[in-house]
């Protein structure tokens, strides 16, 4: 199982190669991902995340948000036929095993300040993904990080009824609790969490209940477990096989239809051991065969439920 492929739905890498840290080409560069591991990884896709961060909210989350959608481009352009962006679900299709697909995701729905138009033009600009909110308030809703009971607001509403009519994934990871439940009573197609782990293993508010496991399942969308420690134990470090226990969690709860993964690569400060960098995925495919799941349901949490989901949401 260690040449599965995989579908990632979350890292942050862009954000170094913006700011000139790293080309995003060579692990001698340091960080998480980039595309030689990326390969090595069988990565066919990965969610490309650009991150608004907080000194930029709100007043200037239009302006960064456009510079990372940029950045993203420019990493394309620059790596010509290595990175290829991934607009539709053919794009997805057509790739080549050379090649690695990058779709472009808005981790904070500051981009759009409180201006719907602006959904339409990060759409144009090839964004096929958007994070809601991170942890704070913005015009659409309330993040993980208010801890309130705060629905969407009227703005809110209308972003959730034109991403259905756009074909965008609504990404609900860091969005609280009474924010995801009302996505899920708005939108009429799938939604994505896409880097979030089990709360029952981890009660972080940023984690899922079981309760909105089930749902997202029923709902036919995916989380994307992800890979930082502080999500996935109350220990000081976490291992690959943390991993795999929040994966077998989730399998129990909502099933394995509903499993994705979500790195947040480069997003994150530590990795679980034996998971440092996207060249390990492998590594993880072998280890869900060994925690006896079957070739089939390591293919869907690797990449096939990712591409159902794509398929089905964007046009």
């Amino acid at each position: 199982m260690k040449d599965v492929w995989v579908i990632d739905g979350h890292c942050d890498s862009i954000l170094d190669f913006l700011e000139g840290k790293r080309s995003l080409t060579t692990p001698l560069e340091g960080g998480h991902w980039d595309i030689q591991r990326a390969k090595e990884g069988k990565v066919m896709l990965q969610f490309m995340a650009a991150f608004i961060e907080s000194q930029y909210k709100p007043e200037r989350g239009t302006l960064r948000g456009l510079e990372l959608i940029h950045a993203v481009h420019r990493f394309i352009q620059i790596n010509g036929e290595s990175v290829v962006l991934v607009r539709q679900a053919e794009d997805l299709r057509r790739l080549a095993p050379s090649q690695v697909g990058c779709l472009l995701s808005i981790e904070g729905g500051e981009i759009l300040g409180n201006s719907l138009f602006l959904l339409d033009i990060i759409y144009e600009l090839g964004v096929r993904a958007l994070g809601l909110t991170w942890n704070q308030r913005n015009a659409i809703a309330d993040g993980a990080g208010e801890l309130t009971q705060s629905a969407l607001t009227q703005f809110g509403e209308k972003v959730i009824h034109r991403m259905n009519e756009l074909g965008m994934l609504i990404d609900v990871s860091h969005l609280n609790e009474a924010g995801f439940w009302h996505v899920l009573k708005l939108s009429s197609q799938p939604i994505l969490a896409s880097h979030s782990c089990a709360y029952a293993l981890c009660p972080h508010p940023r984690n899922l209940t079981d309760e909105q496991l089930k749902a997202l399942a029923q709902n036919g969308g995916v989380v994307g477990v992800n890979f930082y420690p502080g999500f996935l134990t109350q220990e000081s470090k976490a291992s690959l096989q943390d991993v795999v226990r929040h994966i077998q969690y989730i399998a129990e709860v909502a099933g394995v239809d509903a499993i994705g993964l979500g790195s947040d690569f480069d997003g994150i400060d530590s990795t679980p051991t034996g998971l440092e960098g996207a060249d390990k995925y492998g590594d993880l495919a072998e280890a869900l065969h060994l925690a006896g799941f079957n070739d089939e349901e390591i293919e869907k949490i690797m990449y096939k439920n990712f591409m159902r989901l794509l398929s089905t949401v964007l046009k």
